[in-house]
């Protein structure tokens, strides 16, 4: 197959061979061409020498590694490609490779093995294409798509931060006018200041609530999950969700039998549910029907695709239908869109679906929206099926108030701001605590390292320099019996979704009302049989280990 094909006398016919030969040489667009079993080259085409740059009789008898670079030339690969198509039937791949004159172009490489009758090697078969401009045009294709894809991104940062802003000012201004009218009245001597603590506190209160809510949907909240059974779950709720929805809608269960168990925080799941039943009442202004479903399913490989973080497997699915007004595409499209909502002002925050999408994939699941105009809407919840039998539904009890008596004990505070240090230490200090503080991670390190007596450990998780985590793994390794408090604000690998905090740790999530933050040291601090806590002593060998952050 070398390009000196003698020419064709029209009035003789023309063999098998031969027109084989013309057929491969009037290929232009493909080097085909024949390697020995060492691959040498053995044969040439026209396709070949266009882009390759060699003419037949440069290259016939030299090795096919000429055409490799030569950093794929020291690594051996022309050796295990050949390796791979004895060993495998063909070699396929795409790859640089040189011209004559050392220019580089990316190619699709074809290697097959050529053997005769007795299944004796003869040599190779070999097929490149030139896909360079190919090449050229997907990466182009990809760079304008994240450039789009950035665009959109900021296009949503701009939203959150404007939806958070107005929201937040909003409740600065009724906090702080509050603040200023508590001042003025006491500088005047009245004490009719009620009114404006109540709305302080209320304001507070919903800024609490929207963090909560940013934080679902950035997925950092902190998480409890556990096994649950949604149909007990569902059952429960039942009569919540048709006060909730009105006499207008009815509602109807729809629970599968035989349902897996699946792992997850049931009072996440329990405000999932509430907030899509809401969603739906609201799509249905003139009532209509309302269906909640229960299904055991599964996620295979092309469903997961585009959805990273997200595995092929089984799922338990929870769904809730309604016979509403249905959403546009475009709608559907941003329905996840934190601050995007399409009721009226006043009527919605925009953050009920982005916090219940956040929950879901931070519990390893998903959320997917089924919806048309006029055929109302379909949101469904998966979320990760867990091998067992259903955790038991604790029984709510009423918080703990800490009883009027000293605290008895020593407590290191860390905490990098400083109002929040001070409310934290005078607290405590109330209550008869003696009080240790540290404005770092390092500084609290050098307290533990020394020879007072430390009780328990308050650490916020977002120090600078030496982390909640880390000092807490430090201080366990000197004082393995030293129990752990851990404050955060940002729960970003806090949440218990891998396995609960180890013994002697608990965690709060800020805000935390003083009553309660008291509450959980006394507990913490209390022993079974009560009497005066323990010290943690020093000792050069860890005794519980830190929970998994």
């Amino acid at each position: 197959m070398g390009n000196d094909l003698p020419a064709a006398n029209p009035a003789e016919p023309i063999s098998v061979e031969r027109r084989f030969q013309l057929l491969v040489d009037s290929v232009k667009d493909y080097a085909i061409y024949l390697l020995d079993p060492n691959g040498i080259v053995s044969s040439w085409n026209t396709g070949a020498q266009r882009f390759k740059g060699y003419t037949a009789d440069e290259i016939i008898g030299r090795s096919f590694g000429v055409f490799y670079t030569e950093e794929d030339r020291r690594a051996g690969l022309p050796q295990r490609v050949l390796a791979t198509a004895l060993a495998e039937g063909k070699f396929e791949a795409e790859g640089w490779r040189v011209r004559k004159d050392g220019s580089r172009f990316w190619a699709s490489v074809l290697l097959e093995p050529i053997r005769d009758e007795q299944g004796r090697l003869l040599g190779f078969a070999k097929v490149t294409r030139d896909v360079t401009e190919r090449r050229q045009a997907q990466k182009a294709l990809e760079e304008a798509r994240e450039a789009l894809f950035q665009s959109q991104k900021m296009e949503a940062v701009g939203q959150l931060t404007g939806g958070v802003a107005h929201d937040f000012n909003n409740l600065l201004q009724a906090i702080i006018g509050s603040l200023e009218m508590i001042e003025r009245r006491l500088e005047e001597g009245r004490t009719d200041v009620q009114p404006f603590i109540a709305a302080t506190r209320t304001a507070a209160d919903r800024a609490a609530a929207l963090t909560q809510r940013l934080l679902a949907f950035s997925r950092r909240q902190p998480l409890a999950p556990r096994r649950v059974d949604l149909n007990s779950l569902v059952t429960g709720m039942r009569d919540l969700i048709r006060q909730s929805v009105g006499a207008a809608v009815q509602v109807e269960l729809r629970l599968a039998r035989d349902l897996w168990t699946t792992w997850a925080d049931p009072n996440q799941v329990e405000n999932a549910l509430l907030n899509l039943a809401i969603n739906a009442r609201d799509a249905m202004p003139d009532g209509g029907r309302l269906i909640v479903r229960t299904t055991n399913g599964k996620l295979d490989e092309e469903a997961v695709a585009h959805e990273p973080g997200l595995v092929a497997g089984d799922y338990v699915v929870l769904s809730v239908a309604d016979t509403g007004v249905g959403m546009t595409p475009e709608v559907a499209d941003r329905a996840f869109e934190p601050f995007f909502t399409t009721k009226p002002v006043g009527q919605g925050t925009g953050l009920g679906l982005s916090q219940l999408y956040g929950f879901a994939r931070q519990s390893g699941g998903d959320v997917r929206i089924d919806s048309a105009p006029g055929r109302g809407t379909t949101v469904t919840l998966y979320l990760p099926r867990c091998v067992g039998a259903a955790d038991p539904v604790p029984v709510p009890q009423k918080p703990v108030v800490p009883e009027p008596q000293a605290g008895r004990g020593t407590i290191l505070v860390v905490e990098d701001e400083a109002l929040v240090r001070m409310l934290l230490v005078e607290a405590l200090e109330e209550q008869g605590y003696t009080v240790l503080q540290a404005e770092d991670g390092s500084a609290a390190a050098t307290v533990l390292a020394g020879s007072r007596r430390v009780d328990l450990l308050a650490t916020d998780v977002g120090l600078p320099g030496i982390n909640g985590r880390q000092l807490a793994q430090m201080a366990r390794s000197l004082r393995p019996e030293l129990k752990v408090l851990f404050l955060t604000g940002y729960a970003y690998g806090a949440s218990l979704d891998k396995e609960p905090l180890g013994p002697g740790t608990q965690l709060l999530s800020k805000p935390v009302a003083i009553d309660v933050f008291l509450a959980k040291v006394r507990t913490m601090l209390t022993p079974a049989g009560g009497g005066l806590p323990l010290a943690a002593p020093l000792s050069g060998a860890p005794d519980d280990p830190p929970p998994v952050f």
